[in-house]
């Protein structure tokens, strides 16, 4: 399968056919968009759209009417092939903000690279409280950011769905003094084939060692025991070379556009 190929069936069965990321959520699909909405903690927003010039305008609005309505701030995901060609521009006279661009990165299981061994670092399955609260305590250490909506959406999908969302830590060290360095999710998408690797931060003394190919290794043989073909990534400019060495293809980019009610 060639990459226009592969991007056509990611668009078909991930975005066009989302499903609910978690059991406070919906999808909604409305002419030329496909959203999610929920909780103020859930992600909220356009997951998909085809517009065409004389329609984007008022799709726009009626999603700023609709998420206004819920109190919710959301997020307008925006692929690189994405219709009209002018919709990023659109979005921004409309009031929504960029966010930083990131790739679509889509490997087949069975062609990755296989990881070296990793001595000193174990790789643990979340599977409480008290690990969500230290995933997110990596995630704050390693991006600079606030994970308290992170740490309400774990729970709600941890504990809901574990068949769909886990979440994994890479501990360092012994004898009961273990400190978590590295922190990665992983959503399974029943009847889609595409396994999601969410994450994947890693705090900065331990960058360049090998963590972040261990848990994506480690993801990778969770999703193919659980019949899963590809991998897909959102990938930041960091990660993307070492995605590509593992065997990740390029498919387009993405960037999320922010709405502040």
């Amino acid at each position: 399968m060639d990459h226009e190929e592969l991007l056509a069936l990611y668009d078909r069965r991930i975005r066009r056919g989302a499903r609910a990321d978690a059991p406070d959520t919906r999808i909604e699909h409305t002419p030329g968009v496909v959203r999610q909405s929920g909780s103020p903690s859930a992600w909220n927003g356009v997951l998909f759209s085809d517009l065409d010039e004389d329609a984007a305008d008022a799709a726009i609005a009626e999603q700023i009417r609709h998420y206004t309505a819920l109190g919710q701030d959301f997020e307008w995901t925006l692929y690189a092939h994405d219709r009209p060609v002018d919709l990023a521009a659109r979005l921004s006279a409309a009031g929504f903000t960029p966010e930083d661009t990131e790739t679509l990165m889509v490997a087949e299981i069975a062609a990755l690279a296989p990881a070296a061994p990793l001595e000193g670092v174990r790789i643990e399955a979340v599977t409480d409280e008290a690990g969500i609260d230290r995933v997110v305590a990596v995630h704050e250490q390693a991006f600079g950011t606030d994970g308290s909506r992170l740490r309400r959406r774990l729970l709600t999908q941890l504990t809901a769905a574990p068949d769909v969302h886990s979440a994994y830590l890479a501990l360092a060290g012994k004898d009961g003094h273990e400190v978590a360095v590295s922190a990665a999710r992983l959503e399974l998408r029943p009847g889609t084939g595409f396994a999601g690797l969410w994450g994947g931060g890693t705090l900065e003394g331990w960058r360049g060692r090998g963590v972040y190919r261990a848990l994506i290794a480690h993801r990778a043989r969770i999703a193919a025991d659980a019949g899963y073909r590809y991998l897909q990534v959102d990938a930041s400019s960091q990660s993307r070379p070492i995605l590509q060495r593992l065997g990740f293809a390029a498919l387009t980019t993405i960037t999320p556009y922010r709405y502040e009610p």
